[in-house]
């Protein structure tokens, strides 16, 4: 239209993208929109056009339009694949999965497509400027997604379902083994097959706690439960030897 001529004879791309980021810095989202999107219509095989709809997606992450923003960072990736900036789009990407999983249960997607979306950007782009923290990032939902199951499992320990509770324990020891929990959940596992008469499987396990946290209470307390066991063992062989006597 006569008004897009017009914009494309008295000014730059370069010089629209500037003002578009203008009122971006100064939070005036609405404002910044309308002048990416006026880039992208009347420049379209610019540089600055890419840009735009880079910021497009930025600020509907901004404005919490989490799905939005994904589905822009989406196109971006498949249309621009070679872009000099594509690694902050994939690590965007990233972040809008990332700032959803507070509040999500444990088996929430935003979890599990955090970790993949971050650990696309470090494969891809092992020398990007947004790697050090994608792995940061990645140990914090973890983390979170090793509480989780803790929680989970200890709600069942308290209601002694204690093979449910196993499960729980034996996710975090095989699929989280760098979480903090770890060597919680070893020691949970030895007070269950404690409880249950599995001593042999109490021994094994409160070993692999002694072998990878010897300095940590929780190989105290598997030391103490076990040898608890043991006094016992030897005040019910006493017993027996007092009523034996007795009987004699």
């Amino acid at each position: 239209n006569t008004d897009n001529e017009n914009i494309k004879i008295t000014t730059t791309p370069k010089n629209l993208y500037i003002e578009a980021k203008n009122e971006l810095d100064n939070s005036k989202y609405e404002e910044s929109k309308i002048i990416f999107q006026k880039i992208i219509e009347i420049f379209p095989l610019t540089n600055e056009a890419i840009q735009s709809q880079i910021m497009l997606g930025f600020i509907d992450y901004l404005s919490l339009n989490y799905e939005n923003a994904i589905s822009s960072f989406n196109k971006i990736i498949q249309k621009y694949p070679s872009h000099k900036n594509i690694d902050y789009v994939y690590y965007m990407r990233a972040i809008s999965y990332f700032e959803q999983i507070e509040k999500e249960n444990l088996d929430g997607n935003n979890n599990f497509q955090a970790i993949k979306n971050f650990n696309e950007l470090i494969n891809k782009f092992p020398d990007s400027d947004y790697t050090k923290d994608s792995r940061q990032k990645i140990i914090y939902v973890k983390e979170n997604i090793a509480a989780k199951h803790m929680d989970i499992a200890y709600f069942y320990l308290e209601k002694k379902k204690y093979f449910a509770a196993m499960s729980r324990y034996q996710e975090v020891i095989n699929n989280f083994s760098k979480s903090k929990f770890t060597a919680e959940a070893l020691y949970r596992l030895v007070e269950i097959y404690y409880k249950l008469g599995m001593i042999e499987d109490a021994k094994k396990t409160a070993a692999v706690i002694s072998y990878n946290y010897p300095k940590s209470k929780w190989y105290e307390y598997a030391y103490k439960l076990l040898n608890k066991k043991k006094t016992e063992n030897k005040l019910k062989i006493i017993t027996k030897i007092r009523n034996l006597i007795k009987l004699n």
